[in-house]
């Protein structure tokens, strides 16, 4: 192959940029060009960008016990495409301006698991959705332990009701099998952990 067919695109030309809607969330539509594979820029294209703060996903581990624990909530997007729009998942959430994703996923375990982390092993960084979305997700797997945890959990005043359950790891991995677990967060972080188990465990245990 030549360096050209290898070379990466770079060039991206913002021509317009306009927010249609901003609550919770954004969208903005954005007119643009880009460079293509062959060379040279292409057409203008327009696009509806979803606009939203980077997320943290963690899955606590008890390394000692092989168990992890997930949680189950509802959500609004599941409505109508499965069964129950109440999801098993990983502990979550935003990250605000002037915080660091390690932050978020501390906080976040307290407050939707009652869990304290005693360390955050990151597994990888993604784009969930990037044909639409502009969101960043930063995956970690959390050290703790599992005993007694478990209940409802969340903040009241942001609207959540968390149940919390342990599982062993085995039947957490099964469930993504059957496709019981079914969200990206979940499915990656699970795999990750059937990859670098042993590894884990030789550390955390």
């Amino acid at each position: 192959m030549t360096d050209k067919a290898n070379a990466v695109p770079s060039a991206v030309d913002i021509v317009q940029r306009d927010n249609c809607y901003k609550g919770f969330y954004r969208l903005d539509k954005v007119r643009l060009r880009h460079e293509l594979f062959a060379g040279g820029m292409g057409r203008e294209i327009s696009r509806e960008l979803f606009v939203r703060h980077d997320a943290v996903c963690v899955l606590p581990y008890d390394a000692q016990r092989d168990e992890v624990v997930l949680i189950e909530q509802f959500r609004v997007g599941a409505i109508g495409k499965v069964a129950s729009p109440w999801l098993i998942e990983l502990v979550a959430g935003l990250i605000d301006k002037d915080e660091q994703p390690e932050e978020v996923a501390h906080r976040e375990a307290e407050e939707e698991a009652g869990l304290k982390l005693t360390a955050l092993w990151p597994m990888t960084r993604y784009f969930p959705s990037p044909g639409g979305s502009d969101e960043y997700v930063h995956l970690y797997l959390g050290r703790c332990s599992s005993v007694g945890v478990g209940g409802l959990h969340g903040l009241e005043e942001e609207g959540e009701d968390i149940r919390v359950k342990v599982w062993s790891f085995e039947d957490a991995l099964q469930a993504v099998r059957d496709g019981h677990i079914i969200n990206a967060a979940s499915i990656i972080a699970l795999q990750w952990l059937a990859l670098n188990r042993d590894e884990v465990r030789g550390l955390w245990s």
